[in-house]
Formats: C-alpha cells, sequence, structure tokens
C-alpha cells in the first residue's frame, strides 16, 4: 500500500533502516537499564539482609531478657545472703537452744536457696554465651551481606552509567539523522513505529523483515508496480517497506 502524499527517492528510504537500528539499539538499552534496576541478586540480597536484621533483633531480644532475668537472680542471691548474715549473727549470739534450732533450720534452707539461685544463675550464664555466638555469627553475615550489597550496587550503577553513555551517544546519531531526512517522511516512520512496534523494513525477495513472510502475489505485484520514489507500507506490519 502506498502512501498518499509522500514521496522520497530510494537513497533516502533506504536511510531509514538505519533509524531503524538507531531505535532498536535505544530499545535494547532501554530494556538493559529496566533489568538492571529491577536486578534480581540486589533484591535477594536485600531479602536476606531484612531476615539477618530480624535475626539480629531477636537475639538482642533475647539477651536482653537473659540480663534481666540474672539481674533479677542476682538480686535474690543478695537478698539470701542479708538474711543468712542476720540469721548467722543472732545464731553466734542467742541463748536459746529452741531459738537456736530454728535459725540452724532457717540457715540450711538459706544455703539450699543460695546455691539453687547460684545454679540458675550459672545456667543463664551459660544461654547469654549462646546467644552472644549466634548474636555474632549474624553480625558477621549481616556484614557479609551489607558488603555484599553494596558491591553489586556499585556495578549496577557503573553499568547504568554505562548504558546511560551509550544512550546519549544513540540519540545524538538519531538527532542527526533526523535532521538529514523529509520531516513527513520521518513522522510517517515514527507514527508507524509507535503503532506497531516497528518503523522500517527490507523487502528481500517477496519476503517483509518486518513481518518475516512472503507478500501475497497481489501484494507483491502492487508493491513493485509502486514508484522508485513512493513509499510503500507493508501489509502485514505496517512498516515502511525498503524496496532494494
Amino acid at each position: 500500500m502506498t502512501v498518499p502524499g509522500i514521496t522520497a527517492p530510494p537513497a533516502t528510504q533506504a536511510r531509514l533502516l538505519d533509524l531503524q537500528g538507531i531505535d532498536d539499539e535505544l530499545t535494547r538499552i532501554s530494556q538493559h537499564r529496566r533489568r538492571l534496576q529491577q536486578a534480581g541478586d540486589i533484591a535477594a540480597a536485600e531479602a536476606e539482609r531484612s531476615a539477618l536484621r530480624r535475626a539480629a533483633a531477636d537475639r538482642r531480644g533475647e539477651l536482653e531478657d537473659l540480663r534481666t532475668r540474672i539481674g533479677r537472680v542476682e538480686t535474690d542471691v543478695r537478698t539470701v545472703e542479708q538474711r543468712l548474715q542476720r540469721d548467722e549473727g543472732r545464731l553466734a549470739t542467742t541463748s536459746s537452744p529452741k531459738d537456736a534450732s530454728g535459725l540452724e533450720q532457717e540457715i540450711a534452707s538459706l544455703r539450699r536457696r543460695r546455691e539453687a539461685l547460684e545454679d540458675d544463675e550459672l545456667e543463664l550464664m551459660e544461654q547469654v554465651e549462646t546467644v552472644e555466638s549466634a548474636a555474632t555469627v549474624v553480625a558477621n553475615s549481616l556484614a557479609e551481606v551489607e558488603d555484599r550489597i553494596a558491591a553489586l550496587r556499585t556495578d549496577r550503577d557503573d553499568a547504568l552509567a554505562g548504558l546511560e553513555a551509550q544512550q546519549a551517544a544513540a540519540h545524538e546519531r538519531r538527532t542527526a539523522l533526523v535532521g538529514e531526512l523529509p520531516a513527513d517522511l520521518v513522522a510517517l516512520y515514527d507514527r508507524q513505529r509507535t503503532r506497531y512496534g516497528i518503523g522500517a523494513a527490507r523487502l528481500v525477495g517477496a519476503v517483509s523483515e518486518g513481518s518475516n513472510m512472503a507478500l501475497t502475489g497481489a501484494d507483491l505485484a502492487a508493491v513493485r508496480s509502486a514508484a522508485p520514489d513512493a513509499v510503500v507500507l507493508d501489509p502485514e506490519s505496517n512498516c515502511i517497506l525498503i524496496r532494494s
């Protein structure tokens, strides 16, 4: 199908293939940038970091609870020690056998209580050591994943900077090329590319590279009968056909 009102020499139309090549390059760059910006390895590392941060918070909570319990036990031990000192002092000064017997029983009970508290304190301190060890492992893992995220982000940012430079250079080439082509031809090319995904493609024999399909006999005859400077659209892909 020829486009009424728009003509251009075959050599000028052929330059649309260069324009299509630049646009394909810009599309690839944009797709690559999106993939880098949505990098799965960074997202996975950030998810790992979030899990480690939760684990670190859990270990801190466990340590705080254990130290609070140790503080309570230590307070209880001091209370028992004070009562022991008081009762032992009273036992040393009492002259009543009955009072002495009662004090001896209470002292024995307090000593058993002190021993149990000291066992509890020792067990809690062992638990603190275990949790502190686990917290150190988590902290080391967190530091490692932070370093990995930083390195991944640096690599991504470097790659993005390179792509931005390529994109800027491609835009410059496109602007220069567009400035050398007829405005109506470029407008048609841009419109077809925006609508259908491709603006121009070669016709090789009977096959359009825009659709990768052979034109029917009638369509091919219409294309071949068109004037050399006529602008012809591919009936399948609707891109501008560049005839050799």
